[in-house]
């Protein structure tokens, strides 16, 4: 089954525009995402429309970030990408006859939504900005390493 990868290329896209600072083309962030500027184009589009990022044409054009990175939550990206589904699993069947499918179903349902429920108050807390922080310390880290005796 598939997975939605879109709140994770949205992270990884903004975290390369933050550490690069300045404008990057889609083209750029294509290549960081190991994904086609078509994709990148789209889902800048939605980052844009929520005042997340601008975009610029012309020779030193592309996209920036334009919102301070300490007030872009998690949730909020979920939210501009229209809230895809949290799970990738559920009911076998959504309105079952058999009394025995219903009690599967409550039961899955409850645990479902209180886990939805915690894992997006969790996304509420976490912003662009922990991740920077999270991925200069890793990058320096790898450094440190490469340059121990």
């Amino acid at each position: 089954m598939k997975r939605d990868s879109r709140l994770s290329s949205v992270l990884h896209a903004l975290l390369h525009m933050a550490e690069h600072g300045g404008t990057m083309t889609s083209e750029a962030l294509a290549l960081c995402m190991n994904t086609n500027p078509v994709v990148v184009r789209r889902t800048m589009a939605l980052l844009r429309e929520a005042g997340i990022v601008a975009s610029a044409r012309g020779h030193s054009g592309g996209w920036s970030i334009t919102k301070d990175l300490g007030a872009v939550t998690l949730f909020q990206l979920h939210e501009v990408l229209g809230e895809p589904a949290i799970f990738a699993i559920g009911n076998r069947n959504e309105m079952p006859e058999c009394l025995v499918e219903q009690s599967v179903n409550a039961a899955l349902d409850q645990a479902f939504a209180e886990a939805e429920a915690l894992l997006l108050e969790r996304f509420a807390s976490v912003t662009i900005a922990d991740l920077a922080t999270d991925f200069a310390r890793r990058h320096a880290q790898v450094r440190a390493e490469r340059n121990a005796p």
